[in-house]
């Protein structure tokens, strides 16, 4: 995955293109650093799965 892979991921959560994504073990580092840079970082959620993978949602409020 790269930079540009990610922050496309994350306009497709942002947009509701994509309902969820699953981020695996060794793309995480990377797709964790693009997303901390973002705006709205609070409002994606991840769930922690078996063997490290991540599962990515957008949730505006989840935290409050």
């Amino acid at each position: 995955m790269t930079n540009e892979e990610a922050a496309s991921l994350i306009q497709k959560l942002r947009e509701r293109e994509l309902e969820s994504y699953r981020v695996s073990k060794d793309d995480f580092l990377l797709f964790r650093a693009v997303l901390t840079k973002q705006e709205d970082f609070l409002s994606f959620r991840g769930n922690a799965q078996h063997r490290g993978d991540v599962i990515y949602t957008y949730e505006p409020g989840w935290t409050k």
